[in-house]
């Protein structure tokens, strides 16, 4: 029986195996989503709750939730693997409800709904398929997905439960390993009274994987020059292969490819030193963690082959495009041929744009002055080639370093509005929901705005000197309370008396107050005034910004983040250390990073 935790579902973003509907939904629109599901990676649909996420329930209404129950077998085309789950729940009346979870399997057949029009699901949307799709799909579906085949020869002590049990505990799955592996997706079942391990147990699991799968691994060769030679003329520096389990696999490959990339220093227009890497980081990544999560494992001769040469970059998976993805629609098109495996990776922080990473990939490599990405299918393999604008010569550079800094002052005015308007959101969603319940605690606001507790106590604190929300008690049993004078001051509601004595600092309020609620344009200007932005550079405002949603930063990762080398990502990490807005924790090789709370604590304070 799989697991659901109401608010989850209550607040998760739409996206490719997630939607979410109002009771209200009529059969005909259902069965469009639920065949998209199936034709695509499948995924939950979850009805009762209205899309600014309260919950109206399904009860009151049994007739049309047996219409809606058999939605998957009389009104789709064959008939669709669905599984229903009730979610007992408390609605926005206060009573005690349910909401329907339709939990839909990928099918290995077409399916279309009661008018003959088959749907896919790509990221948020249901795309309707033309006659060309519709039959490119259909001869993609011709068998099972190879991952869930039974691996010959494989039993339960083939498999690392010690692991197991770590992942359940990193999901938050109760039980015990072996109940989660004969339990859920399959990765163990019983025939007869005998075990069947999957493909993807095995894979994602398994004590030793190459024993089964002895190709399923990833082979780097770093060469001199910009081709590969042989014999005599061979011009391999590096040749090494890693092993093992996905994750660690992939996670080894991407952590010896960046000792490989190259980085390009030299003197910038004002008198300081610029460092670039050769290739945006995400996109290296991004080819790797592609190849892993989507070759064809049923293709037992060769590895997954990372190539690096002086001025490109190439990885080659084993595998023909799956489903009906082709060059042409890359970008838009995604097909998961391993969905086990891509879900599994995503857990783990390792797939980052379920969808849309390759679309990602090319927007990167043109903001960063590079050729954009050349995807080949070559007989059984995928091959993909990324090359650099950058050479030693100087005038390349100082063309690409124009390039390059154009691009990222572009980016940075792009992220800054994102991030002011991404606050203001924040701010609307906590002050509507101290609005419906007072006593809601940080947990509940951790999960409506998808913020740290510091993040969210960050947002509270800037609402109550703004004078929009005030603390009624303790912070253990008090409450939070909207000042409603605030917000209506400026149409003359509120106590007059209150509105006489205010100062010209709680007038500045109002009219952040009345910006906020209408959106006015005002309000980004007086954003970007922000006493974080004030003290530091643009790069420790991005920073903190990162840091307040996420703990336990590596220097990598916030190199990928700021788009600037490692050195240079060092040198404003350990300047932020230094002057205690963030803390350090490890060392070096291990070092990571969190937001100095502490130092918070003693702002909000002031």
């Amino acid at each position: 029986m799989m697991q659901y935790d109401i608010h989850t579902l209550q607040y998760q973003p739409e996206g490719q195996q997630f939607d979410r509907k109002s009771f209200r939904v009529e059969p005909k629109a259902l069965a469009v989503i639920a065949v998209a599901f199936a034709n695509a990676d499948g995924g939950d649909i979850v009805i009762g709750i209205e899309d600014d996420g309260r919950i109206t329930g399904v009860n009151g209404n049994e007739d049309h939730l047996n219409e809606l129950l058999r939605v998957p077998f009389d009104f789709c085309i064959p008939s669709i693997n669905a599984e229903a789950h009730f979610v007992d729940c408390t609605d926005d009346g206060g009573d005690a409800n349910r909401v329907l979870v339709m939990h839909i399997e990928p099918s290995m057949r077409v399916h279309a709904n009661q008018s003959d029009e088959a749907y896919y699901r790509v990221g948020d949307k249901s795309k309707k398929l033309n006659f060309e799709m519709r039959m490119q799909l259909f001869y993609a579906k011709g068998g099972r997905y190879f991952e869930d085949e039974p691996v010959y020869g494989a039993t339960m002590d083939d498999l690392d439960l010690d692991f197991v049990k770590q992942y359940c505990d990193k999901i938050g799955y109760a039980k015990d390993a072996e109940t989660y592996l004969r339990t859920n997706k399959d990765y163990v079942t019983a025939v007869n009274g005998v075990d069947k391990v999957s493909g993807a147990a095995i894979l994602l699991f398994g004590k030793d994987p190459q024993k089964f799968f002895q190709r399923a691994r990833i082979r780097i060769v770093r060469y001199d020059g910009d081709e590969e030679r042989f014999g005599r003329e061979m011009n391999v520096v590096k040749d090494v292969w890693f092993e093992g389990r996905i994750v660690e696999m992939t996670q080894k490959a991407i952590d010896f490819v960046d000792t490989q990339i190259k980085e390009y220093s030299f003197l910038g227009e004002d008198a300081r030193f610029v460092t670039i890497p050769q290739y945006p980081p995400f996109c290296w990544t991004e080819l790797i963690v592609n190849a892993v999560a989507h070759r064809d494992y049923s293709i037992l001769g060769t590895d997954i082959m990372v190539k690096i040469f002086d001025h490109h970059y190439e990885v080659e998976s084993p595998g023909i495009l799956p489903g009906m993805v082709r060059i042409d629609n890359i970008r838009q098109m995604h097909f998961s041929r391993n969905p086990k495996i891509v879900q599994f990776m995503q857990q783990y922080k390792l797939v980052k744009e379920f969808g849309e990473g390759v679309d990602r990939l090319f927007r990167e490599m043109a903001e960063a002055g590079n050729p954009a990405p050349i995807f080949k299918q070559v007989d059984f393999m995928v091959k993909v080639r990324l090359n650099s604008a950058l050479r030693e010569d100087n005038v390349t550079k100082k063309k690409y370093h124009d390039t390059f800094l154009d691009s990222q002052e572009s980016n940075m005015k792009s992220n800054m509005k994102s991030n002011m308007k991404s606050n203001m959101k924040n701010e609307l969603l906590i002050i509507e929901t101290i609005k419906a319940n007072p006593s809601t605690p940080i947990p509940i606001f951790q999960k409506i705005t998808g913020l740290s507790r510091s993040g969210v106590w960050k947002i509270l604190n800037r609402l109550r000197e703004k004078g929009l929300v005030k603390r009624v008690g303790s912070d253990k049993d008090g409450r939070w309370e909207v000042c409603e004078y605030e917000l209506n001051a400026k149409s003359g509601s509120g106590p007059k008396s209150t509105r006489n004595s205010r100062s010209k600092t709680t007038k500045t309020s109002d009219k952040q107050a009345i910006n906020l609620k209408t959106g006015d344009k005002a309000s980004d200007k007086q954003a970007t005034n922000s006493k974080t932005g004030d003290k530091t550079s643009d790069k420790q405002a991005i920073i903190l910004e990162y840091l307040s949603k996420n703990t336990d930063v590596t220097t990598n990762q916030m190199s990928e983040v700021l788009k600037i080398s490692l050195s240079r990502t060092r040198y404003y990490l350990n300047s932020m250390v230094k002057s205690g807005l963030i803390v350090a924790y490890g060392a070096n090789k291990n070092r990571t990073y969190r937001i100095n709370n502490e130092q918070c604590t003693i702002d909000n304070e002031q």
